[in-house]
């Protein structure tokens, strides 16, 4: 039994929120003591050139990253390299700090492997985060910055609480996310519309020549999905990820009455979408797959039906610190069983 199975009784009898805090007040000493963390480092770091990806014109130096959510203002950065992850990203970000949701705003559903969040992008703001981030750049590993809107912001002002962190924060990022996804937003998913998408891209594209790409729920049907994301590729994005949290509250027996699904129970519908979406735009624009993954059977099933990249979040929680390592070795091992020598290979081989 790893010390973190042993710890994991203990770690879940404190609010899930509260757990969080002090995940973050632990990793967030690789900044100012990057020495403590490397025993971590050369534990969990799988330096394979196998694989090794060219994106963004930066080297990802293994295909997972965490997803957003978990580092939400950029205090990590050292900390999450150190786990053994190949990217990561922060945020949800949005213009002005905000608290979010009411407490209590995070679950865990520890049979189901599954988290519900209701956090509603709370984040210290565009001003402070943007000191950070100018504070701990060079990164070692490349960094996705995901961006949102105001819980105040109305849906016809939108437009610019997205174009003013895209032209503060595009420096500082390998690429940047439009996040339309989140359920814990009010109106935030009605922005999920073919008006709001070409408008968008098209002021993106003037503001930046930093990818942009455009993360999306599960919750809509594939032909919907299909048809908003070939718009946002045709009008600028460089990749989707699919997808966020689910409001499907029909995969777990006892849910809340608000907030997102994550982990186990969202895989198979996350991969449901994802599937579908590959069919139609693999090749076309980088795809990246999210939702449910926390095996390196998982991450190379998404893989091999186009996904150039992985996030993981949930199962960090579940499996613990080594699951990124235990994630990058079986891909390793997964991409010699069937012959290839790179996970080039191996991308978009079910398609």
């Amino acid at each position: 039994m790893s010390l973190y199975s042993s710890l994991k009784p203990l770690i879940f009898k404190l609010d899930p929120e509260n757990a969080h805090h002090y995940a973050e007040i632990f990793l967030s000493a690789a900044t100012p003591f990057p020495g403590l963390f490397k025993p971590w480092l050369r534990k969990n770091f799988i330096d394979d050139t196998a694989l090794r990806q060219e994106l963004f014109g930066r080297i990802f130096a293994n295909p997972v990253g965490l997803a957003a959510g978990f580092d939400k203002n950029a205090t990590m950065v050292q900390g999450i390299h150190a786990l053994g992850f190949g990217f990561t990203e922060i945020g949800t970000l949005t213009p002005k700090p905000q608290s979010g949701n009411e407490k209590p705003r995070l679950w865990r559903h520890i049979e189901e492997e599954s988290l519900q969040n209701a956090m509603g992008f709370n984040n210290d703001g565009l001003t402070l985060i943007e000191r950070r981030l100018r504070n701990v750049a060079p990164y070692v590993t490349p960094i996705g910055i995901n961006v949102g809107k105001n819980k105040t912001t109305s849906e016809a002002d939108a437009i610019e609480d997205y174009t003013t962190l895209i032209k503060a924060l595009h420096r500082y990022a390998d690429y940047l996310v439009i996040n339309i996804s989140s359920p814990n937003t009010p109106g935030l998913r009605d922005l999920q519309n073919e008006g709001f998408i070409t408008e968008l891209f098209t002021q993106a594209k003037a503001l930046t020549d930093k990818p942009v790409l455009l993360k999306i729920a599960p919750d809509m049907s594939s032909e919907s999905a299909i048809a908003l994301c070939s718009l946002a590729v045709e009008k600028g994005a460089s990749g989707i990820i699919a997808t966020n949290t689910t409001v499907d509250y029909s995969l777990v027996p006892h849910p809340m009455d608000r907030g997102g699904l994550s982990g186990a129970v969202l895989r198979e519908k996350s991969f449901a979408l994802f599937d579908a979406l590959a069919r139609e735009l693999y090749g076309k624009t980088l795809l990246v797959s999210v939702g449910g993954i926390d095996s390196a059977t998982e991450a190379y099933r998404r893989i091999r039906a186009g996904a150039t990249l992985v996030q993981v979040y949930s199962a960090l929680v579940f499996k613990g610190p080594s699951l990124v390592r235990d994630i990058n070795i079986g891909l390793v091992e997964l991409l010699r069983r069937d012959g290839f020598t790179h996970i080039s290979q191996a991308i978009g081989a079910d398609r």
